[in-house]
């Protein structure tokens, strides 16, 4: 099993900045990708950013050049950060893990908000 621990959430104005982190439990070993998703009630979960282990990055096209994607191979953590953030950026994060083996699985961490509001 594989346990996530997301922290960095919270209010922030117009154009201002935030970087969310999550911290995977256990071993890396087997993990393909980790990334971040975002949820708006009633509306579906949407991919925000993802990174691949070898360090393959995409985007969701409203986030491309605002936000950036990392990871800490040795602390086995990925991080957003998000810049010049809009409202229509407010959400619930998720945290996303994905695993091959050991074992294999979609893993997701327990959500933590953002709000952009004036």
């Amino acid at each position: 099993q594989v346990q996530l621990v997301e922290s960095g959430g919270g209010l922030v104005q117009p154009g201002e900045s935030l970087r969310l982190s999550c911290t995977a439990s256990g071993s890396s070993v087997g993990i393909s990708a980790m990334g971040w998703y975002r949820q708006v009630l009633g509306r579906q979960r949407e991919l925000v950013a993802r990174i691949t282990t070898g360090g393959d990055t995409n985007y969701a096209d409203s986030v491309r050049g605002r936000f950036t994607i990392s990871r800490d191979y040795a602390k086995n953590t990925v991080y957003l950060q998000m810049g010049t953030l809009k409202p229509e950026d407010s959400a619930v994060y998720y945290c996303n893990v994905q695993r091959l083996f050991g074992p294999a699985g979609t893993y997701w961490g327990q959500g933590t908000q953002v709000t952009v509001a004036s």
